[in-house]
């Protein structure tokens, strides 16, 4: 007499994995540069048992990955720093207001003139929507000693260590970390960065600060974040300005889904 074996269950000798149902859920529960890698991972997975080949081996490594990966998110989340706002700046009395654009809009156009607080208190509310969790806030400056300044003073006003969840990177120096909330660079490192992280997946948002400069750099970045946006619904985009025209930008970014706030 013979009976029928099931593949998987030839692993060594050991019993075979439950097979999870929940694993599309877990892995949403990631960090977003990992998110691929897993997704991918987990199709392999499931093909394997419609071929009715054994796949305990890649199902445990993928398990173990998406643990590993979740936890580095729950740390991140664990270790926000507490935020607190400059009462006196005029971009704070926007702050709900501006936190709900986040949360609801992919494209977000901010005005304001010099001076109202854009950029030291952008980021902190972005970390109060809950972005910087998944993956990086990204913050752009066109010029290397304002990413490094903005960056200092941001990490002097959430009360942490430079270089820790809060750092900056410009040409030849990076002062940054894996535990980093937010980056601090300037645009052409983060167009550089498109040539190997295609769809910017080490990021869950991204200001672009002082638009109205209009560097090569600048458009070309625009250009390029307009072109992910539809395969990256979770992405952010915050662009802001002391003189920018608004409608010009909800014109350039067409259909996406966005708003304009004056600070």
């Amino acid at each position: 007499m013979t009976y029928a074996c099931d593949p998987s269950l030839l692993f060594y000798g050991k019993p075979p994995l439950d097979w999870p149902t929940d694993l599309d859920d877990q892995i949403a529960q990631t960090m977003r540069w990992d998110q691929f890698r897993l997704t991918r991972a987990w199709r392999t997975v499931q093909q394997l048992k419609t071929q009715g080949k054994p796949f305990d081996p890649q199902l445990l490594k993928l398990m173990q990955d998406v643990e590993k990966s979740a936890r580095i998110r729950e740390q991140r989340i664990a270790d926000l720093p507490k935020i607190e706002y400059d009462a006196e700046l005029p971009i704070t009395g926007r702050r709900e207001e501006i936190i709900a654009a986040i949360r609801e809009q992919q494209v977000i156009v901010v005005c304001g003139e010099t001076g109202s607080g854009k950029s030291t208190q952008l980021p902190k509310m972005c970390l109060e929507a809950g972005r910087g969790m998944s993956g990086l806030i990204g913050h752009t400056q066109p010029r290397r000693i304002a990413a490094r300044s903005v960056g200092a003073r941001l990490a002097e006003e959430l009360g942490v260590k430079l270089g820790g969840q809060v750092g900056y990177k410009i040409r030849f120096n990076d002062v940054s970390s894996p535990r980093s909330l937010i980056k601090l660079m300037t645009d052409g490192i983060l167009l550089a960065e498109s040539q190997h992280d295609r769809f910017l997946d080490r990021y869950d948002t991204i200001i672009i600060d002082e638009a109205h400069e209009r560097s090569l750099n600048i458009d070309f970045l625009m250009g390029y974040i307009k072109k992910i946006l539809p395969k990256r619904p979770d992405l952010r985009v915050i662009i802001t300005s002391a003189t920018i025209d608004s409608e010009r930008f909800a014109e350039f970014f067409g259909s996406v889904s966005g708003t304009a706030l004056a600070a």
